[in-house]
């Protein structure tokens, strides 16, 4: 799978992972209805099936989409709370980003 598209897939696992986690918590925190547990749920499934699609090891996988979660989330504070990300929030991402570039990109033995 190219990397382009391999980086597409993170981003939307990652959206699905996080608005999964995010409905419980506006129901726990914020006093929302827990209605919004169906969608969380149905998220998190999807999240776990977005996993499968990669065509590498499980474990490269979860450590290359840490990266990319890591990025989102920051991203997720800034445009859904409503956060400025302070300057460690981007440095330590794009550290992150770089961790899941040196994973998916490094040399493979075969």
């Amino acid at each position: 799978m190219p990397e382009s598209k391999t980086v597409g897939l993170f981003l939307v696992t990652a959206l699905a992972e996080i608005v999964g986690c995010y409905l419980p918590y506006l129901w726990l925190r914020e006093g929302k209805t827990a209605w919004l547990l169906v969608p969380g749920a149905l998220s998190l499934a999807a999240f776990a099936w977005l996993l499968t699609l990669h065509p590498t090891a499980a474990g490269r996988v979860y450590a290359a989409y840490g990266g990319v979660y890591i990025f989102t989330a920051i991203m997720w504070l800034w445009v859904v709370d409503g956060i400025k990300p302070t300057a460690w929030d981007l440095a330590g991402s794009a550290v992150a980003l770089l961790g899941m570039a040196i994973i998916m990109l490094g040399p493979r033995v075969s």
